[in-house]
C-alpha cells in the first residue's frame, strides 16, 4: 500500500512484555507496608486465582508458600496481592523468590524500587521467622518435623 510503512506501523502497538509489565505494575502496592497478608497457617485462594489444582496453602511449608506467592502475582488482582502477600515473608525470601517468578514480575518490582530489602538473620530472629521449620533447616538447626515434610 503506498504511503504506509508496514514495518514501522507495528511499532505503535505495545509488545506482550510491555502489556504484562503494565498489568503487574498496576498490582504493586504504593508502600510495602500495604502487604498485610498472613504469615502462618492455611490460606485458600479464590477461584479467579486458583481455578485448577491446589487452592489451599500451608504458609508454614516453604514450597506451598512459594507456590501461593507465585500464583497470586500473575493471576490475582491488586487487592489479592495486598491480601495474600506479607511484607516480612516477602522480604525474608526475596532472593530465592525472585528467581522463581516470571521475568516480567521481577523486573516490575525491581525497576520500581519496590522489592523488599534484604533481611539479616537477626531481623528474622526478631520477627520470629526463625520458628518456621524451613527457616530452622536453612539455618542448619534441627526442625521439629522432618525437613522433607517442611518443604
Amino acid at each position: 500500500m503506498p504511503g504506509i510503512d508496514l514495518l514501522h506501523s507495528r511499532s505503535l502497538e505495545p509488545s506482550a512484555a510491555q502489556v504484562l509489565r503494565a498489568r503487574y505494575a498496576g498490582r504493586l502496592p504504593s508502600r510495602l507496608d500495604e502487604l498485610t497478608g498472613p504469615v502462618h497457617g492455611r490460606v485458600e485462594l479464590p477461584l479467579h486465582i486458583a481455578w485448577s489444582g491446589l487452592r489451599a496453602y500451608d504458609l508454614d511449608r516453604l514450597r506451598q508458600w512459594m507456590s501461593l506467592y507465585g500464583r497470586s502475582w500473575p493471576r490475582g488482582r491488586r487487592q489479592d496481592v495486598l491480601t495474600f502477600l506479607n511484607r516480612d515473608l516477602l522480604a525474608s525470601q526475596w532472593p530465592t523468590l525472585r528467581t522463581l517468578v516470571s521475568r516480567h514480575i521481577r523486573d516490575v518490582w525491581e525497576d520500581t524500587g519496590s522489592p523488599p530489602p534484604a533481611r539479616s538473620e537477626q531481623d528474622d530472629l526478631d520477627a520470629g521467622w526463625a520458628s518456621y521449620p524451613w527457616r530452622r533447616a536453612a539455618a542448619g538447626q534441627t526442625p521439629s518435623e522432618p525437613a522433607v515434610a517442611a518443604l
